[in-house]
């Protein structure tokens, strides 16, 4: 203990002795690790930990494929749900789910609030205790049951004060009253979905259920002992049983969904809730674990500078006969205090760093509650600092822990030039500086491009920050659903009275704003189109609209007309189609006008009187849906007498739009015409367009954080190599002026060397970014992983930055006075 305390002081005190340096490397180990840790910290939280339920393992996401219809995820359906609870030999048990929305009025201003559907199985699969009261049991899921619901812990604490009385009272939920049964447990959330206030039961009446509805999610449990694979065989020996249990929907057959060639795909539910996030976050670890490296090389290159000063107290040391394993001891001991103590510092950056990130919750990062700092984090930054401190004590040791007595007594005078030999160490460690910083940065140069590819793709809509939008949903208990002129009327007269707003230049409506995650999709057929035995026409996106709807968002008609009120409520069989889908059937958009197109059978055939701009719906980085636009409201339509949208997306165009001003008018605008019913998801589509590039917008600034730090440390390292050098050979330089070498002869000398030291490492590095950019394909867009462009640019760009780091130490060759270099000794 003694000699360990001994040796502290005297690292201590020689860090001391050089402030400068201290700082300079704990900053940079800090940061290194520091970044280091952030990623790893949300990769264990969101890829490596267990979802946070008992026997995670057992816990599966229950979906389908149609290759038939040419749907790889397919979701649940409820006839499917029933088979598979009934006679499952595989399955403890099978819950569905699925977000949902509601208003709850009659308790002061109505309030618009999230909720979530379940199956009374859906909640104990994910061993869930209720705060207080109950969860749901097979009788409140069941058609015809009084109606019950949950309330979160948060809902629960601000609604009623966390009375327990709550338990037992009702409150009025979309114009029903339901009986509150039970209070969700504090900090409880649902998979990865938006935490609800709300939690209501299905009531499936299984008597009424037909094929098909594949709009639901669905979980299970396995049993004990059983594989994926054997659920799997198990749930597709049911599948027939559902085909023959359930009959199909009206103008609809059986055998449609026998040919779609249905069966089932499951997962770990992990998947579902992580989904494809884990090849950006890899990336960005592979990234983020280059920049410590670059830092470890920069540290290590000021260390042996650092060592280098000392070589004659430790060739003095060895002539004493100290034995070089002590000397060695020392050095490591020196780097393992100055590893550890940036490490601590970057643990510090790394903990603010992850309550910023957290706060911030950006879109498209699972898991996010579960990202902190726990016992493995700390490991693993344990772990990083141990193997930080050899990496950057490793390679003085080899140099001069070893050092001979006569070597380093012999080098006594500042002005003897060094060896070849006490270059090559720091040379080697500036070209890997600057071959991860090329690497580094054509990985940023690659992703800019792919921003830059997205911000060009033509969305099919124009000036989204300017687009207001908010959802409104009119309940079955004002208006009938015998009187759906009356829906329609109002949702039309509150249009009206938004048009009448001053700044607003059109308002229209539909089921779906792109963008927002509301979708409908079913198959489609054409009359003039026939299928083979067996065939089926693909999946294409429904959306219904008002009119007016194209114009608001900017979205161009190709050819033909747009949909009117009199085909709206005289219910003409009308219907306008996307660009892309006329294309795919008749070749031209010109050529789809007239043609005739329904769902069912029995619906009748509808007629394409225009032709849209195809819209990305998805998102700028998925291809762009085939759209059929329909009126809001129809007559028998996907077998239905009646196709009505209670619940729709309004869409104002104004340049007031986002202000919490313009939504007050609205606001009061709405509930002039219907004053029971809450404005829902109030945003606009500029903010919808901001998330959907969110993963690629925060994958894009790490990226180009990670290259301008390794761009920063390497362009250090090899301005130091290049200033050490000079201060190393002012004798040599002396004497070549004395013998008529020009400054800029000399200049020129200093800028080569360092410019060669960047070409060989620029070369290293665009091997290896040509080797392992292509891990890189996943998260790119409409940009080769080897692009040309971004790969010279990116170069050219590194080899100008490190001229001037070359440039700037080497005119301190030319200012050197001869006479002065000449008598220095």
């Amino acid at each position: 203990m003694a000699m360990f305390i001994n040796q502290l002081r005297q690292a201590l005190r020689r860090l001391g002795r050089a402030p400068m340096f201290t700082a300079i490397t704990l900053l940079t180990l800090a940061i290194g690790v520091g970044a280091n840790t952030v990623i790893f910290s949300v990769i264990e939280g969101v890829l490596l930990k267990p979802l946070p339920y008992p026997h995670a393992d057992q816990l599966i996401g229950v979906w389908h494929t149609a290759p038939g219809i040419n749907i790889k995820d397919l979701n649940m359906a409820p006839s499917i749900y029933f088979i598979d609870r009934e006679q499952s030999t595989t399955l403890q048990d099978i819950g569905v789910y699925d977000g949902d929305a509601v208003n709850i009025t009659g308790t002061g201003q109505p309030e618009h609030l999230r909720g979530l559907d379940v199956t009374d199985g859906t909640l104990p699969l994910l061993g869930v205790t209720p705060a207080l009261g109950r969860l749901f049991t097979r009788k409140d899921d069941t058609a015809g049951s009084p109606e019950t619901i949950l309330i979160s812990y948060a809902y629960w604490q601000q609604k009623f004060g966390g009375a327990s009385s709550v338990i037992g009272s009702s409150i009025n939920v979309d114009g029903r009253t339901r009986q509150i049964i039970g209070v969700l447990p504090r900090n409880f959330h649902f998979l990865d979905m938006p935490d609800a206030a709300i939690v209501m039961p299905f009531q499936w009446d299984r008597s009424k259920v037909k094929l098909g509805n594949f709009s639901q999610r669905a979980l299970a449990r396995l049993k004990p002992g059983v594989t994926m694979q054997q659920a799997s065989a198990d749930m597709a020996r049911l599948l027939p049983i559902t085909f023959r249990s359930f009959p199909a929907p009206e103008g609809f057959s059986v055998a449609l969904f026998q040919k779609a060639n249905i069966s089932p795909n499951l997962r770990p539910l992990k998947k579902d809730v992580v989904g494809d996030i884990d090849k950006v976050l890899w990336v960005l670890m592979g990234s983020i674990a280059m920049v410590l490296l670059v830092a470890c090389a920069n540290v290590a290159n000021l260390l042996l500078v650092r060592v280098e000063g000392r070589r004659q107290e430790l060739a003095i040391r060895a002539a004493l006969g100290a034995p070089w394993k002590r000397t060695a001891a020392e050095l490591l001991f020196e780097s393992l205090l100055i590893g550890l103590s940036g490490s601590l510092i970057g643990l510090g950056l790394a903990y603010a760093a992850l309550r910023a990130l957290v706060a911030a919750a950006p879109t498209g990062l699972p898991r996010i509650h579960e990202i902190g700092i726990d016992l493995n984090v700390l490991l693993f930054t344990l772990g990083l600092a141990l193997f930080t401190s050899l990496l950057i004590g490793a390679i003085p040791v080899f140099k001069y822990a070893g050092v001979k007595a006569t070597t380093g007594l012999r080098e006594g005078g500042r002005a003897l030039s060094q060896s070849r030999e006490r270059h090559r160490a720091r040379k080697a460690l500036v070209i890997v500086q600057v071959a991860l910083a090329l690497v580094l940065l054509i990985c940023s140069g690659l992703m800019i491009r792919t921003f830059q590819a997205l911000m060009h793709v033509d969305t099919g809509f124009t000036s989204p920050d300017t687009l207001q939008t908010f959802r409104f949903y009119i309940p079955e208990t004002q208006i009938p659903d015998t009187q759906p002129d009356r829906v329609v009327h109002q949702q039309q007269e509150i249009a009206d009275k938004l048009a009448a707003i001053p700044g607003v230049t059109s308002v229209s409506f539909s089921n779906a704003i792109p963008l927002d995650g509301y979708d409908t999709n079913d198959i489609l057929y054409a009359q003039d189109h026939t299928y083979a035995e067996g065939e089926l026409p693909p999946i294409r996106r429904f959306k219904f609209i008002s009119p007016g709807y194209l114009a608001t968002l900017g979205t161009h008609l190709v050819t033909g007309r747009d949909i009117t009120w009199d085909d709206t409520y005289n219910k003409h069989p009308v219907a306008l189609i996307s660009e892309n889908f006329a294309k795919e059937y008749w070749h031209t958009p010109q050529s789809a006008l007239g043609k005739m197109i329904r769902v069912a059978s029995t619906d009748p055939w509808r007629e394409v009187i225009g032709v849209v701009q195809n819209v990305h719906e998805d998102g700028v980085d998925q291809a762009a849906q085939s759209t059929i636009y329909w009126p809001v409201m129809m007559d028998n339509f996907e077998g239905q007498k009646t196709e009505l949208r209670r619940g729709v997306a309004f869409a104002i165009r104004s340049p007031r739009a986002g202000s919490q001003a313009f939504m007050n008018e609205v606001q009061q605008q709405v509930w002039s015409v219907n004053s029971a019913v809450p404005l829902a998801d109030p945003t606009t589509l500029g903010e919808l367009y901001t998330k959907s590039m969110a993963r690629t917008s925060f994958t894009l600034v790490l990226l180009c954080v990670a290259g301008a730090m390794a761009l920063l440390l390497g362009i250090i390292g090899i301005y130091g190599v290049i200033a050490y050098t000079v201060s190393q050979r002012t004798r040599e330089i002396g004497i070549r002026m004395a013998l008529g070498a020009q400054r800029s002869q000399l200049t020129s000398l200093f800028v080569r060397q360092g410019l060669a030291l960047t070409a060989i490492g620029a070369a290293c590095g665009l091997i290896v970014a040509f080797v392992t950019m292509r891990l890189m394909s996943a998260i790119l867009f409409n940009v080769s992983p080897v692009d040309p462009l971004t790969y010279i640019v990116i170069t050219a760009g590194l080899v100008a930055t490190a001229y001037l780091a070359c440039y700037l130490p080497s005119r301190r060759a030319a200012t050197i006075n001869p006479v002065n270099a000449l008598r220095s000794e």
